[in-house]
């Protein structure tokens, strides 16, 4: 996406934060809804069982392929809401989190801790909402 669909910015009366932005501004294109990530493969399988750096780095992998089903890419993303079991370990999930989006402009987020998630062995998800031209 050009800079004329999505604009990103931290407005200076608020705090700057640590890799996102405060406000993303749609200014054309259509919006795609994405149900939450999991750190489930393909096949359903588990990965990274007991490990939320490994859970995040798949949570993004398929969040890819999603974005990829509609011809979009990370820096198309718009805002992201991520549930984590213990967000105490937000540094570990901000690691995968600045590989998926090396090179563009985090999107607007929101991270919210929580007691559990679908199964018991997920330690995040994540959902998103881009936009495709």
């Amino acid at each position: 996406m050009s800079a004329d669909t999505i604009r990103f910015l931290n407005p200076p009366e608020l705090a700057t934060p640590p890799g996102y932005s405060q406000v993303a501004e749609i200014r054309s294109g259509r919006i795609v809804y994405f149900a939450g990530q999991v750190p489930a493969d393909r096949q359903g399988n588990i990965v990274g069982k007991g490990d939320l750096e490994a859970q995040a780095d798949q949570v993004f992998r398929n969040i890819g392929t999603a974005l990829a089903a509609v011809g979009c890419k990370p820096g198309d993303i718009a805002k992201m809401t991520i549930y984590m079991r213990d967000a105490s370990q937000i540094a570990i999930y901000r690691k995968a989190r600045d590989r998926f989006f090396a090179g563009v402009t985090p999107p607007a987020s929101t991270l919210v801790g929580i007691a559990r998630l679908a199964h018991e062995d997920y330690l995040i998800e994540i959902e998103v909402i881009a936009v495709a031209s």
